[in-house]
């Protein structure tokens, strides 16, 4: 009997949702860095084998929206608790439990499988895991708790394990030799911006996007122009940096990246512009992708 479902990871922000992702869908396909809403989209992970499929969804941390972008990040959270099979919600040792108990509550009125994943745990000890289970079970009796190390892979084969007995009967949804949904474009902007978001401080990593104006590959090398857009000139200047040695690091580093992901030969040229309206206009944000229908 084969069985396939999609298997939806939700929680708030920096709780370690991507690197749990990559860890089960055994590609890097979501930036996990160190900083905070560094997911922005729904990104889809598949893993087959004989019997099996399952669909993993990565999605934006949950949090209360300030801007246009951040409305539609958390609305593909909120999506994901719609057409899931299985629900994981991701938490660690630290979080406060009620930091979005109004996303928490819709969660508790799910009837699918939810499994309660509480990340870092090589940053506790068991009496204070115990006390964090109790208050979690509180908050979500209906919902498993297993604790995990998602950095450490430790629990993450029994959390495969238990997902894919709670998968139902169903034939494959995707070809057995398809891993994402999502283009190779997606990919190049997602590891530029990733390393845009481990080189720069404070807010300007969250005021950029990228673009990827040309894509051609052939069977050696592939050929990209990238675009960042930045909302103000002063963030231009601060990406640019002093004769351009800031975007020449990013570049440099995003080429290597985009070499290991795709194995092959990468020819990348970045510029940077300025687009002031991109995190609140609708039209922006869907050209980005940022639309979740």
């Amino acid at each position: 009997m084969h069985k396939a479902g999609f298997v939806n990871i939700v929680g708030n922000p920096n709780v370690g949702k991507s690197t749990l992702m990559n860890q089960l869908v055994g590609e890097r396909i979501s930036i996990a860095t160190f900083k905070a809403q560094t997911t922005r989209h729904r990104i889809m992970g598949i893993v087959n084998t004989p019997d099996t499929q399952i669909v993993f969804s990565d999605t934006p941390g949950v949090l209360k929206p300030n801007y246009k972008l951040q409305e539609m990040m958390l609305a593909f959270s909120e999506s994901a608790l719609v057409d899931a099979d299985v629900l994981l919600y991701v938490t660690d040792v630290v979080e406060n439990p009620e930091k979005n108990i109004e996303f928490l509550n819709k969660v508790g009125q799910l009837t699918i499988p939810v499994i309660l994943l509480i990340n870092k745990i090589d940053q506790s000890n068991q009496q204070q895991l115990a006390t964090i289970v109790e208050r979690w079970h509180e908050l979500l009796p209906n919902a498993e708790i297993l604790p995990i190390s998602a950095k450490n892979k430790f629990g993450v084969d029994m959390l495969l394990r238990r997902i894919k007995e709670l998968l139902p009967p169903s034939p494959p949804f995707f070809d057995k030799e398809q891993w994402t949904d999502k283009p190779a474009r997606f990919f190049v902007s997602e590891i530029i911006r990733e390393k845009i978001l481990l080189y720069y401080d404070k807010e300007i990593p969250y005021s950029v996007e990228v673009g990827v104006e040309e894509f051609h590959e052939d069977e050696k090398q592939i050929r990209i122009r990238a675009v960042i857009y930045v909302e103000r000139e002063s963030q231009k200047g601060i990406i640019i940096g002093h004769q351009g040695v800031a975007l020449k690091k990013v570049g440099a580093e995003s080429r290597k990246a985009l070499e290991r992901f795709f194995g092959k030969k990468i020819y990348l040229e970045t510029y940077v512009k300025v687009d002031k309206d991109w995190r609140s206009s609708d039209r922006e944000l869907n050209i980005f992708g940022y639309n979740p229908e």
